[in-house]
């Protein structure tokens, strides 16, 4: 297993600020594209270290086109399960 070295790691906000942008644009750009597209630039390095804690994270996928959706919706997750009257029961 190869051990990638991070240069730079990114900040908070730019971080959030991929996070937006991957939500208003859901499943529209390949990585990339995406890269391209942001309001503010960065170093390709530091988004990727973006876009692979956000997929460790569970927050986005990535398709078979290589396109990039969001997939966090914990407000709606939540309300699913209270609908369904789900519980935990001892066996």
């Amino acid at each position: 297993m190869k051990i990638k070295q991070i240069l730079r790691y990114p900040r908070l906000d730019t971080v959030l600020m991929v996070e937006k942008f991957i939500q208003k644009n859901d499943g529209e750009f390949k990585k990339r594209s995406l890269w391209e597209h942001l309001p503010k630039k960065m170093m390709y390095q530091t988004f990727c270290v973006v876009i692979d804690y956000l997929l460790y994270s569970r927050k986005i996928s990535i398709d078979s086109e290589g396109k990039i959706g969001w997939i966090y919706y914990p407000k709606s997750a939540s309300e699913h399960i209270k609908n369904k009257n789900l519980f935990w029961s001892a066996v």
